[in-house]
């Protein structure tokens, strides 16, 4: 299906969120990966979030200034928010969750999300932007949550049957 071109490397963007309850938007530009003529594409390996403070050296807890919860998702489509996980554009997500006993966990939402390491593993990207939505239940006065989203990926062809599949599948979700 798929022949690689390089070897895998990593995309990695920061979204800062500093208001509780409002979505947070931030974009991957990977419009130099993806050639429609050369029928290139971006194949996602892993995606992993780490989550930081206001400062790379504050805990999430003191951000939020109590129990609550940190929501992270990258789509290849902008749906203007988070999406429920049947979502076609939805490519990985991630919740950081601290609760009332003070323990901070992702069990409702298991990260990194990995794909494989093999020619055939992974999830295509024809689209030429990644969508970064964050939103957080809680937050300090003050204070921000960083999201760091780590994306492990490489660029392959596709045969032009797959590329066209990958694309109308892409379009399709868009509706």
């Amino acid at each position: 299906m798929a022949t690689k071109k390089t070897s895998m490397f990593t995309l990695t963007e920061r979204l800062t969120i500093d208001t509780a309850n409002s979505n947070t938007f931030a974009t991957i530009d990977i419009g130099s990966y993806v050639d429609v003529g050369d029928r290139q594409a971006l194949q996602v390996h892993s995606v992993d979030f780490i989550f930081q403070g206001t400062t790379a050296s504050e805990s999430v807890p003191t951000a939020l200034g109590g129990t609550g919860f940190v929501s992270v998702q990258v789509t290849d489509l902008n749906r203007a928010g988070l999406v429920f996980c049947d979502d076609r554009s939805l490519i990985a997500s991630g919740v950081l969750d601290y609760d009332t006993d003070g323990f901070l966990t992702n069990a409702t939402d298991m990260y990194p999300d990995n794909y494989g390491k093999g020619s055939e593993d992974g999830r295509y990207v024809v689209n030429d932007q990644l969508y970064v939505t964050g939103i957080s239940t809680a937050m300090a006065s003050s204070k921000d949550v960083n999201v760091t989203v780590r994306i492990n990926a490489s660029i392959v062809s596709l045969s032009a049957k797959d590329f066209m599949a990958i694309a109308i599948q892409s379009t399709a979700a868009d509706n």
